[in-house]
C-alpha cells in the first residue's frame, strides 16, 4: 500500500468521495451528516490522503487542525472491494503520526452512532480512542458518536 498526500484532482477520489458522501447521506439524516466535500477537503487547515495499490485507490483519510493544539479525523473511506485489508488502520497510523508531528495534544472525530458505523468505533476504540463529550462546533446529537485521545 502506498499511502500519499492527495490533491483532490483526480477522478477516481472524486468518484470514493462521492460514494462516502452518498454511503453518509443514506445512514444519517442531513443534520447529523458532517461528511466533507471536495472543495472542504481543500481549504489549508485540511491534510488529505489516499491509499493506493498500483493504480486502485483503496481508501481516503484526512486530518482537520481544530487548533494548535487539536486535530480531527475526518472523510475516513475504504473501497467496499478493500475493506478487511488494513486499510483503514494505516491511514489512522499515518493520521495520528502526523498529528505528534504537528505537536496535537488531542485527536478526535465524529462518526455514527447506529449499527453501520460499529465497524468504525470498533477501529478508533483499538488505537486507543474514548468517548467523549461533542468538540469543537459539535452538538449532542442522538445520531454521532464522539471520540477523542490525547496524544501529546
Amino acid at each position: 500500500m502506498d499511502i500519499r498526500i492527495d490533491d483532490l484532482r483526480g477522478p477516481e477520489i472524486a468518484a470514493l468521495l462521492r460514494t462516502h458522501l452518498d454511503t453518509m447521506a443514506g445512514l444519517s439524516p442531513p443534520e447529523s451528516t458532517h461528511a466533507l466535500d471536495l472543495e472542504s477537503l481543500r481549504a489549508p487547515d485540511v491534510t488529505f490522503w489516499t491509499v493506493w495499490e498500483a493504480d486502485a485507490l483503496l481508501g481516503c483519510g484526512a486530518l482537520k487542525e481544530l487548533d494548535r493544539e487539536h486535530g480531527e479525523i475526518k472523510s475516513m473511506h475504504t473501497s467496499e472491494a478493500s475493506r478487511g485489508r488494513g486499510v483503514a488502520s494505516a491511514l489512522v497510523e499515518t493520521i495520528l503520526s502526523e498529528a505528534r508531528q504537528r505537536g496535537y495534544r488531542r485527536l478526535s472525530l465524529e462518526t455514527g452512532s447506529m449499527d453501520a458505523f460499529a465497524p468504525a468505533r470498533n477501529l478508533y476504540t483499538r488505537f486507543g480512542f474514548s468517548f467523549c463529550p461533542p468538540f469543537a462546533d459539535y452538538v449532542s446529537d442522538p445520531n454521532s458518536v464522539f471520540m477523542t485521545i490525547e496524544i501529546g
